[in-house]
């Protein structure tokens, strides 16, 4: 299979130097020339413009910063649209917008090419050992046609859904991991604050229920199955420890915007009469405000995470 890569900066350059070293046959390009080397010398050719490269490929890649660098890249003038032709693929691994990647899935559709998006997930240290998640959005059929080609890049590809199910699944995570990053920042310089020595802090944290446990297990129990009776912990002693926390954050002047916010959350919640519930409840005011209703049975719940 003729492989093409757009996009050799931090991560693709390793995504594309993996994707050689598994056998595919690469031809490359980027806006800087002198960062193909590498690739060349392992074999990779280059080509001038992203048209070139979908006319000397089955299937492209490509890894940019953003929604406008691959709409230029694909639409644009010598862009990847001008050289497909029926059959041929097109993944997009970039953290991209859902609307975007569903607009140039319906311009391929129109020559027959298929578009599948494809962020990753594991930073530069991923890209380069192949430990990373590439989460896919599109057609299954085309996906499991071009799994083997997915793996020579990462050890985990995972097919998510339809068109634009996987820049979605990347949104969700990222946007997850920078507003606990958020969190700790706001919690643990209260800690510090209140004079805890920041080591002794953080060792004693890891080894809590929270620090032991992946951040998105913590949903499989109550959130995932909608079961918050009986509750493990009820959301009024929740809502204790949270206000003795913003509490201290006042002792000690310093702002604790999120741990407010969550104590108002909580407090509709017991304001609902939820106070006997589990304290996951309160997440159940978001789902209420946002119109949709989140359920997956403990029976399927158990079956995905029985396979780490």
């Amino acid at each position: 299979m003729k492989v093409g890569f757009i996009g050799l900066g931090t991560m693709g350059s390793s995504i594309a130097l993996n994707a050689i070293k598994g056998q595919q046959s690469l031809t490359v390009f980027d806006i800087n020339r002198r960062s193909a080397a590498p690739h060349e010398e392992l074999g990779a050719t280059w080509a001038d413009t992203p048209r070139q490269v979908a006319e000397q490929s089955d299937v492209v890649f490509s890894s940019l910063p953003g929604p406008p660098e691959v709409e230029a890249v694909t639409l644009g003038e010598g862009g990847l649209l001008e050289g497909m032709s029926a059959g041929k693929v097109y993944f997009d691994l970039s953290t991209n917008s859902p609307t975007t990647i569903r607009r140039i899935h319906a311009e391929f559709a129109k020559k027959g090419a298929h578009v599948l998006d494809a962020p990753v997930s594991g930073g530069p240290d991923g890209a380069k050992s192949g430990k990373m998640a590439i989460w896919v959005g599109g057609d299954k059929e085309i996906y499991d046609a071009n799994v083997k080609v997915l793996h020579s890049m990462s050890d985990a590809p995972f097919y998510v859904g339809p068109i634009g199910a996987g820049a979605v699944a990347k949104l969700v995570h990222n946007c997850s991991g920078y507003i606990l990053q958020t969190a700790l920042a706001e919690t643990f310089s209260m800690g510090v604050k209140a004079g805890v020595d920041p080591e002794g802090l953080w060792t004693a944290l890891r080894k809590g229920a929270l620090g032991r446990r992946r951040v998105f297990d913590t949903m499989a129990r109550q959130f995932l199955p909608g079961r918050f009776d009986p509750p493990d912990f009820a959301l009024k002693l929740a809502r204790k420890d949270v206000n003795l926390a913003c509490e201290v954050g006042r002792e000690y002047e310093v702002p604790m915007r999120l741990a407010n916010m969550t104590l108002m959350e909580m407090t509709e919640a017991m304001n609902r009469g939820w106070e006997g519930r589990d304290s996951r409840c309160a997440m159940l005011l978001q789902t209420e405000r946002a119109g949709v209703e989140i359920s997956i049975t403990e029976a399927k719940i158990k079956e995905i995470m029985d396979k780490d």
